[in-house]
């Protein structure tokens, strides 16, 4: 038989070949309709090879299609051929393929095709070949918005956001009118590139052109709005919303939490739960990060509990939060829970996760095991070093670096950002200076250095401290000094406060005192509470009194600075500047905090403030505390380590 036989193929295919893929059953069928169940059986197959990933056979039967196909019908079924064959390729990930069949879509004259178009966007969107899709869209001259719309969003997935505004206005420059699928695309560019005025017009379109916004438009808009900063608006909206989904409430608190309104988060969190709506981890996790950014450590374990109580898997995010709140208060046992819950789930393999352990059990004075975690981690990068350098230090406390940190964390997804950084040696080091090891912390900055991981301005926060914490003035004046001649760091007012910090320690005021008025920064409120806290126990009331007239010019809210500067007027005997303190924090409307206690029992935390007694406990705990104070008094009292671990929440 010649090459040229109608019973040969493409390439030398054999019809023959063909046999031994098609089904038996398809091959006993009447003579009289042979070639239209040919046909069908064919395409059939090219569709089952096409959806099992079998690529080369989907080819070859669409070989035989092009062949078999009559005039009548071959057009319809290339089309449809075609367009399943890219979908194929874009599961594959089989980009010579897809390309072929673009070429042969260009052969065909089939390039504006409304079918293939959209396909084709779909195909190079997925290897993010951005600018042919573009040219595919631009070229193809469709009025319909399918395709502009797969542009659009493709450009928001890999955050080109101005390309897709481009890519809106050039929509509407052809005249192509937008749908309820344009718009929640376009709206997500405008939010986050911040472009309200865009945002704007993109609105204006919607009131002149859609009669009834969809669910997602109104979505997409409150987001917006948010993202924007006018959270008046976009709460307006949601009030005004007919009806409401998850993502409508997710959207309203997610919004709040972005802009560190938490009262009003909490309140939107409260209804949802009265009102029994669905809850996705991610608001449970803003709600649960708020509590602890603002410092209620308690509610956000609870938090955690009930979210394994309504049978929500946690996630890597959750575990660092709780193990946050943990190491804050010091609730070691519920902090090895959740670590036996990460080994479970496998989440301590994550470097967030090492990193939140490793602080967790430095905070909880267990710098043993912060140790061993440290040891064991065979990637550490710059983050692990810092984690490992101040694992135990109140940086974050007096500096505030916590909280640009946990609003950072919940906004962007929560903890990506840190994986390319490194804290683990961070912890390390700064947990030895909170334990006095500051020349061991010294010894760990040397060998970071040696694996040749560059300190950054974190490291040096770390160090600097230890060195603050266990009275290394000398390592750290030389430390403080090759931040710009060695490491290329300029210095920042953490550091100035370190420094600042340290003099005050070992009783260096003036030298303290020059730091503070020479750094190229504004004093913060806490550096003028750390020296005068230093003068306190030095006993220099001259700088003290000097450090405490510039501290209660900035009218500080803090209640702790007043009863700072009352104690220092107390110590030194000037009552008359005393009584003026008292009378200040009355005229601001100051009072001072009660204090704060928890208590870990059983798997609950319970809080005692001072002079609190709302407690139904409070008469019986005084009653056992009173009975503790004279059994330690009269050395009756028998320790023992046994520490009952029951209950486990995780």
């Amino acid at each position: 038989m010649s090459s040229s036989s109608p019973e040969y193929i493409l390439r030398g295919l054999s019809i023959y070949k063909l046999l031994t893929f098609i089904p038996k059953q398809w091959k006993n069928v009447p003579v009289s309709n042979g070639r239209e169940f040919m046909i069908t059986s064919i395409f059939d197959s090219l569709k089952s090879f096409a959806s099992h990933g079998q690529l080369s056979k989907a080819f070859e039967a669409f070989s035989l299609v092009q062949l078999r196909g009559s005039y009548n019908d071959s057009f319809d079924l290339i089309v449809q051929s075609i367009s399943i064959l890219l979908v194929s390729c874009t599961t594959c990930s089989s980009l010579p393929s897809g390309k072929q069949l673009h070429g042969r879509i260009i052969l065909s004259g089939l390039e504006e095709d409304s079918i293939l178009v959209p396909k084709l966007v779909t195909f190079y969107s997925s290897f993010k070949l951005l600018a042919e899709a573009h040219t595919l869209v631009e070229n193809s001259n469709l009025f319909h918005p399918c395709p502009w719309n797969l542009l659009i969003t493709s450009y928001v997935r890999n955050e080109l956001h101005e390309s897709a505004i481009l890519a809106y206005k050039q929509m509407l420059s052809k005249g192509v009118r937008p749908d309820n699928f344009t718009f929640p695309s376009i709206l997500k560019a405008c939010g986050e590139t911040q472009n309200l005025g865009f945002g704007l017009e993109v609105h204006k379109c919607i009131n002149s052109w859609s009669n009834q916004w969809s669910l997602f438009v109104q979505n997409a808009l409150i987001s917006m709005y948010g993202r924007c900063g006018e959270l008046d608006t976009a709460r307006n909206l949601f009030d005004n919303m007919l009806d409401r989904d998850a993502v409508s409430w997710n959207s309203m608190i997610s919004c709040y939490a972005s802009k560190g309104m938490w009262k009003e988060a909490f309140e939107l969190f409260d209804i949802m739960q009265s009102k029994c709506l669905e809850i996705n981890i991610v608001t449970w996790n803003i709600i649960a990060g708020g509590c602890l950014r603002l410092g209620n450590f308690t509610r956000a374990l609870k938090l955690l509990s009930q979210m394994r109580n309504f049978g929500i898997h946690l996630d890597d995010v959750a575990m660092i939060i709780g193990l946050g709140a943990c190491s804050h208060i010091g609730a070691i046992r519920l902090g090895k829970e959740i670590h036996g819950f990460t080994i479970r789930h496998c989440y301590h393999k994550s470097s967030t996760v090492q990193n939140a352990l490793l602080t967790m059990y430095a905070r909880c004075k267990d710098i043993t095991r912060a140790y061993i975690l440290f040891r064991i981690n065979d990637d550490k990068s710059i983050i692990t070093w810092n984690s490992m350098l101040s694992g135990l230090s109140h940086v974050d406390r007096i500096y505030n670096m916590g909280e640009n940190f946990t609003v950072t964390l919940l906004n962007a997804k929560i903890f990506e950002i840190i994986c390319c950084c490194g804290m683990l040696w961070w912890t390390c080091m700064q947990g030895y200076g909170m334990q006095g090891e500051g020349r061991k912390a010294l010894r760990l900055f040397e060998e970071m250095k040696s694996v040749d991981i560059k300190p950054d301005h974190i490291t040096m926060v770390a160090v600097l401290s230890a060195c603050s914490h266990s009275g290394l003035v000398k390592q750290g004046e030389v430390l403080f000094a090759e931040m710009q001649s060695v490491h290329g760091l300029s210095p920042r007012l953490e550091h100035y406060a370190c420094m600042a910090d340290l003099f005050g320690r070992v009783g260096l005021l003036d030298r303290a005192k020059e730091i503070i008025t020479r750094m190229p920064y504004r004093p913060t409120s806490a550096m003028w509470a750390t020296l005068i806290g230093a003068c306190c126990i030095h006993r220099n009331t001259d700088i003290g009194e000097w450090a405490a007239e510039k501290l209660l010019e900035m009218k500080p809210e803090h209640s702790g600075y007043y009863v700072l500067i009352a104690n220092m007027y107390a110590a030194a005997g000037s009552w008359s500047k005393l009584a003026k303190i008292r009378t200040l924090m009355r005229d601001y409307g100051v009072a001072k905090a009660p204090g704060c206690s928890w208590v870990e029992v059983g798997s609950e935390f319970v809080s005692f403030l001072v002079g609190d007694t709302s407690n139904p406990q409070a008469l019986e705990s005084k009653h056992l505390l009173d009975g503790l104070n004279d059994a330690m008094k009269h050395g009756t009292l028998v320790m023992t380590d046994d520490y009952d671990i029951s209950d486990d929440i995780f």
